[in-house]
């Protein structure tokens, strides 16, 4: 999608700071952070939310999970604990239409969330 934001951060047409790469999925730092671990995490095909993903690639989701492990324990915080947030649609607060996993760390975090 051309005027994806996040699709633009994949092509490298839009400049991020990029934590972890392979050939499925980017990960990189949110640039308006709500912890001192803020990373976004997206795959690389383009689907707008959870509800896009079709049954036959689902396996997407357990790779975006178990990326999302290591980043945290990368980052200093897969021991004391990490929260892993999907948004999914307006009133959830998604506010771009590209599914992404946000994955918060290094400090407490409040309960209930929103």
């Amino acid at each position: 999608m051309e005027d994806c934001i996040f699709c633009k951060i994949i092509q490298k047409t839009l400049p991020s700071k990029i934590v972890f790469e392979d050939d499925r999925i980017v990960a990189f730092e949110d640039i308006n952070p709500k912890a001192p671990v803020h990373i976004l995490i997206i795959p690389k095909v383009h689907y707008a939310s959870l509800k896009e993903i079709p049954g036959e690639e689902k396996d997407i989701l357990s790779h975006i999970l178990m990326c999302a492990r290591n980043i945290a324990q990368d980052h200093g915080i897969g021991d004391s604990g990490f929260r892993i947030v999907l948004n999914t649609g307006p009133d959830s607060g998604q506010e771009v239409f590209h599914i992404h996993f946000h994955l918060f760390g290094g400090r407490r975090m409040s309960w209930p969330p929103g």
